[in-house]
């Protein structure tokens, strides 16, 4: 079966099949939170992007290969309910950004900034802050210099289809988001990028585009 980013609490995970990489998503959590699961597929080694709920269903799909890393997108709780657990059993590495380390349940051991890379296997991610809806949100690019077919990006819930993430009626948050989602993500991005949101469906930046004006008018 095709991929098609649509999860829901309780269901099957969701896979693709990316060129050097495979991606797991799947929704846990009273929030309907998304994980994703990354696989290297030359060395099998994975990398989790938010262990935010049910730790003993991310462990069974984590499995018995290794787990080099796991990676929280930012700060706010629903985003990391079950990363203690999953940071005891695996021994994983724990990376966030500075900013939003201190609220987590366990020590950051590697933290990171905007335009660091992670590497796990033969995978390398780059780094993007995009602050706004937390002061450390960060998302993640997967481009393998090209050779991902079109760039990949996690954007935890910074950007979601239909706009950006909560700044909670703040103008001057808003407009720090917004503009980093604009010159970070839009400017420097192809339409035909594809992201995974910490909640709900994937997009397109080609397909959200059109959009960035009415989402200044707005506010939101």
């Amino acid at each position: 079966m095709s991929y098609t980013g649509h999860v829901q609490a309780g269901g099957r995970p969701d896979v693709r099949e990316l060129p050097g990489l495979t991606v797991t998503k799947v929704s846990v959590g009273p929030y309907d939170n998304n994980a994703y699961l990354l696989r290297c597929t030359a060395t099998g080694e994975r990398l989790l992007i938010d262990a935010a709920n049910e730790a003993a269903r991310l462990l069974e799909l984590v499995g018995d290969g290794p787990l080099g890393r796991v990676v929280t997108t930012h700060r706010h709780q629903d985003h990391w309910e079950a990363l203690a657990e999953v940071a005891d059993a695996t021994g994983a590495a724990v990376t966030a950004h500075p900013f939003d380390a201190e609220p987590l349940p366990v020590p950051v051991t590697d933290p990171v900034e905007h335009g660091d890379t992670i590497a796990f296997g033969a995978v390398t991610l780059e780094v993007i802050h995009l602050r706004g809806h937390t002061p450390g949100s960060i998302a993640l690019l997967y481009d393998a210099e090209g050779a991902a077919g079109h760039p990949h990006l996690f954007t935890g819930d910074s950007l979601f289809p239909g706009g950006v993430g909560n700044t909670w009626g703040d103008p001057t948050r808003f407009a720090q988001l917004l503009g980093d989602v604009e010159e970070r993500v839009f400017d420097r991005l192809p339409d035909t990028t594809w992201f995974y949101p910490g909640h709900g469906d994937d997009s397109t930046l080609g397909r959200e585009r059109p959009s960035l004006p009415e989402w200044r008018r707005r506010g939101w």
